[in-house]
């Protein structure tokens, strides 16, 4: 009886053992197949503690996000995972710039100006600029002619010889 009390004992210590014998996965196993689904993002990166793998980086989208944390999860070994990790913003629109001056504006200044071929009537940083080298009586009756249009404001860059 003494002998079969002690089979007995031996066999449930042994099986204990087995089962607490199980082999833990090592956070340097588990750092290694986290870093390998990792890489599909170069702006993602992961590191592993104590079987917790912390997700950090810039997503392009939720979805891949999503999609890299349940690959994360469905490693043997992985307790949590904890995200870090953003989402970028998405890119703006692209603006289409016009410009601010009236093509008809632009061609009423010309044809003011037309009798002095050194004068260029140009839209720059979307305001009228008159560019070019002119006398100082020139300058005057482009002047006048520019301000009789009624146009507002424009840039007169012209310059006096």
């Amino acid at each position: 009886m003494k002998k079969t009390i002690a089979m007995a004992a031996l066999a449930v210590a042994v099986s204990f053992g087995a089962v607490s014998c199980k082999k833990k996965v090592s956070d340097a196993d588990l750092q290694t197949q986290a870093t390998t689904i990792v890489t599909s993002n170069p702006n993602a990166s992961v590191e592993v503690k104590e079987g917790v793998a912390h997700l950090s980086g810039t997503f392009a989208d939720q979805q891949s996000k999503d999609a890299m944390i349940t690959q994360l999860k469905a490693i043997s070994g992985v307790k949590e995972v904890m995200d870090m990790s953003t989402v970028a913003p998405a890119a703006p629109a692209p603006v289409e710039t016009t410009s601010a001056v009236d093509p008809a504006v632009q061609k009423k200044v010309q044809d003011a100006v037309k009798d002095f071929p050194s004068v260029k009537v140009e839209v720059v940083n979307g305001q009228l600029t008159l560019t070019g080298n002119v006398s100082g009586l020139q300058a005057r009756k482009i002047k006048e002619s520019v301000d009789a249009l009624k146009i507002g404001k424009y840039n007169n860059n012209l310059v006096v010889k």
